[in-house]
């Protein structure tokens, strides 16, 4: 069971929270139907479709294909102005969904495990109500439907496709549904928000042998538990302790027999931080420490690095727009959270590189209602009324933002 209600606000928000009340059940419809439906990176050709179905429907002009499957559509206001963008992301993930609801996943393997599917129904509906309403603002709203967010990226092939320009965007939003805040609850900041995601890949060349004649060998397995072992050093000893970061090795492969010494080892990790000075910064030092493991102990080394996405940092006064319309809509003196950061890793990144914007977390977790369980989880889900309290701010925002009120 989920809640479809949506909280009072005061009295002069009323008229807009009415017609985004009307509007509530068709949101959860369109996020049930994408939640049947889910696509990966790249592929979300079905998802399209929807998308691409409604926006004809209600007139709204919109450009499709865009970096394979993504999607531009503008609303127009009374008058000529900014240009403020909404981004959507609207990609699945390759898990299987053990939820039993009537909406679950019809396609095996493969789920809406992040929220993806509200993020668009949110930006579907904040698109429709405003192309109802241009009255509301001036300017011009952007709406991005992003493909590929969990991999292997579809905001930078958006930005190279020219979704910033013409017009040429001056400021850009958007949301996360977060089952780490209760529902009702908001968490907006300046400055840094999401962590760099960089990603490592290293084999270790030993020399490999009988397990009973260890001198005869270069011990890869050795080596490498070695080589893990060092790289937790970097954040405890090699970074500023009040800064954040991380190293983790999350696989290790190595060997197939218990009396055989393992030519090679590989492992696979990633690292994450906030500070966009560091950047290249640990590459370097991942290296420095590979190559003087390997070198003490008579090994070789081949190692992969890639930098996927960099930090999601917000811009001060976009942030604050945001925190401002947030505190309209939750009303309680928790509801917006201004200290919410995490690890994860978002390409939104890309956008704010660009142009000022802010990415925020919107809280939708309801344990009263079993709707709590993490991001990525096979039985994540999230109660359906944040979807109308997502266009409510985003509604708020364009207004604030677009008639010039900041």
């Amino acid at each position: 069971m989920v809640s479809t209600s949506l909280p009072s606000l005061s009295s002069h928000a009323v008229p807009i929270r009415l017609g985004i009340r009307a509007l509530q059940p068709q949101l959860v419809e369109w996020r049930r139907i994408l939640h049947q439906h889910p696509e990966l990176g790249f592929k979300e050709h079905l998802t399209a479709d929807l998308i691409t179905q409604k926006l004809r429907q209600w007139g709204i002009s919109h450009q499709t294909e865009v970096a394979r499957t993504g999607i531009v559509a503008m609303v127009n206001g009374n008058q000529p102005g900014r240009t403020l963008a909404i981004r959507a992301d609207m990609d699945a993930l390759p898990i299987q969904e053990e939820n039993q609801v009537p909406y679950r996943s019809l396609h095996d393997g493969k789920m809406h495990a992040c929220g993806h599917d509200g993020h668009t129904a949110i930006a579907l509906g904040t698109a429709y109500y405003l192309s109802q309403h241009p009255e509301l603002f001036t300017g011009t709203v952007k709406f991005i439907f992003q493909p590929a967010e969990e991999g292997p990226g579809g905001a930078k092939p958006m930005i190279e496709a020219g979704v910033l320009k013409n017009p040429e965007v001056d400021a850009i939003i958007g949301l996360h549904l977060w089952n780490n805040l209760p529902l009702g609850t908001v968490g907006v900041r300046d400055g840094a928000l999401m962590a760099a995601v960089e990603l490592f890949h290293c084999t270790i060349q030993g020399k490999g042998g009988h397990g009973a004649m260890p001198h005869q060998t270069v011990d890869s397995i050795v080596v490498g538990a070695q080589v893990v072992t060092a790289l937790q050093t970097i954040v405890a000893r090699n970074v500023d302790p009040l800064q954040a970061g991380v190293v983790t090795v999350g696989e290790f492969h190595a060997g197939r027999a218990h009396n055989v010494i393992a030519d090679t080892a590989e492992m696979r990790g990633t690292v994450r931080y906030f500070d966009p000075g560091l950047e290249g910064w640990f590459k370097a030092r991942i290296e420095q420490i590979v190559a003087g493991v390997c070198q003490s102990q008579g090994a070789g080394y081949c190692l992969d690095y890639e930098s996927l996405y960099p930090p999601v940092v917000n811009d001060r006064a976009i942030a604050q727009l945001v925190r401002s319309v947030a505190e309209t809509v939750v009303e309680t003196p928790a509801g917006v959270v201004p200290d919410c950061q995490t690890m994860g890793g978002e390409d939104m990144s890309f956008f704010l590189q660009e142009v000022p914007g802010c990415y925020f977390f919107l809280g939708s977790a309801n344990a009263d209602l079993g709707l709590a369980f993490p991001h990525h989880h096979p039985r994540f889900d999230f109660d359906e009324t944040a979807l109308g309290m997502g266009v409510e701010i985003f509604v708020r925002c364009v207004e604030k933002y677009c008639n010039g009120v900041m």
